[in-house]
């Protein structure tokens, strides 16, 4: 092949990343003219029309109004068509399943939540929620093209299976077949804090920022680590499984069987995670139902909880240190509900903390996410897959 032979398939390829650029701009630009995308993607205005033309042929644009004001007639506006396709998020714990449906543009079309108390059957809890979503949102289930559950524990990055799960004893490997071959659809599962910490980076915090942990303390501990703008799992998925970190204080099992027994009881889950924030609480007087509670507590009587928080930071600093001396992060976001609940009086304390036993010093805010971190997580990974395959594939 001589030097000046077009190579096989690049004006196909060309048009797949115009269209795909046209497209990502139509979503974060709103409705736009032919020579609006035109000037935003370089494109001639016939190459831009030529381009609208293929993305209305395809279903996935469609005119939503004209432009006036300027000589001539109006220009027609395009848009992507929102029910061109359809994604399901769904966080599930051990009591409850929360699922919402949302277009492609991203819009929460709807929001249903279910009780897991009286059933042992997770593929039939998945099949509800899923179906009372995307009905309630008035998606056809045909154009559902992708969903993506947040669960505790590990998932394996190999087989996209869950691994193990504490709090879910019924989730276990080949549950990830069993719902692909009952919704017909593709399923996936990913880490829940995982998910918070996608969800952080395109809508708290985190923004504009691609390289962060996210330190979740709730019920249990976990961690998100964004590297690169880029989810980092691990080899096995245990990236982040933080409660397991040895510290100074926790109790280190050496028992086999500790994950069959229904969860860690050692570590820096011992020192930080919800039973233990309620036993610290106690120590300095302040008495909750939850770790939360106690951490409210305190912050709202101002000085008087100081020693409480001083304490709270102390032991989160253990772990984010060993943490951020292997990563070397510019941010640390603190989530989960006992982090949130102590503000920026608790997150100022471990940014200090930290960079008193490390030879790191990043900076540590508080989540600023969504309120329903998990779902919302699932659902931009849903739709940057769906995109992906529907956008990449529209030439």
């Amino acid at each position: 092949m001589s030097p000046t032979t077009p190579l096989p398939g690049t004006p196909r390829l060309l048009r797949a990343i115009n269209d795909r650029a046209a497209l990502e701009l139509l979503l974060s630009r709103g409705p736009l003219t032919r020579s609006q995308i035109g000037e935003l993607t370089g494109l001639s205005k016939v190459t831009a029309s030529q381009l609208v033309e293929r993305l209305i042929g395809r279903g996935l644009v469609a005119g939503v109004g004209e432009q006036a004001g300027g000589r001539g007639p109006n220009a027609q506006l395009y848009a992507v068509r929102p029910e061109s396709a359809y994604v399901v998020g769904v966080d599930v714990g051990p009591e409850h399943v929360v699922a919402a449906c949302a277009d492609i543009s991203g819009a929460v079309r709807s929001r249903i939540e279910l009780s897991t108390k009286d059933t042992d059957d997770p593929v039939g809890v998945v099949h509800s929620a899923v179906m009372a979503a995307a009905d309630k949102a008035g998606a056809p289930f045909d154009d559902v093209r992708r969903v993506v559950l947040g669960t505790p524990g590990l998932v394996d990055p190999n087989t996209g299976d869950v691994a193990f799960a504490f709090d879910l004893p019924r989730w276990q490997r080949g549950l990830l077949a069993q719902l692909r071959d009952d919704l017909h659809r593709p399923v996936s599962f990913e880490n829940d804090v995982n998910l918070v910490a996608v969800a952080e980076a395109h809508s708290g915090a985190a923004q504009g920022v691609d390289d962060f942990v996210l330190l979740w303390v709730s019920r249990g501990v976990g961690l998100g680590i964004m590297i690169g703008g880029k989810l980092h799992r691990g080899h096995s998925g245990a990236a982040g499984e933080a409660g397991w970190i040895p510290v100074p204080g926790g109790n280190v099992s050496r028992d086999p069987t500790h994950r069959a027994k229904g969860g860690l009881r050692g570590g820096f889950q011992q020192l930080v995670g919800a039973d233990g924030v309620r036993t610290i609480a106690r120590e300095f007087g302040f008495k909750a139902g939850t770790g939360a509670g106690a951490v409210t507590a305190a912050v709202q009587v101002g000085s008087a909880g100081g020693a409480f928080l001083d304490e709270l930071a102390s032991r989160l600093a253990l772990g984010l240190a060993a943490v951020c001396v292997v990563l070397d992060p510019p941010l640390v976001v603190l989530a989960g509900e006992v982090n949130v609940a102590g503000g920026p009086a608790l997150a100022q304390r471990v940014e200090h903390e930290v960079a008193a036993i490390a030879p790191v010093s990043p900076r540590v805010v508080i989540s600023s996410g969504p309120e329903e971190p998990v779902v919302d997580g699932a659902l931009r990974t849903a739709l940057d897959e769906v995109r992906d395959d529907m956008f990449g594939s529209a030439a």
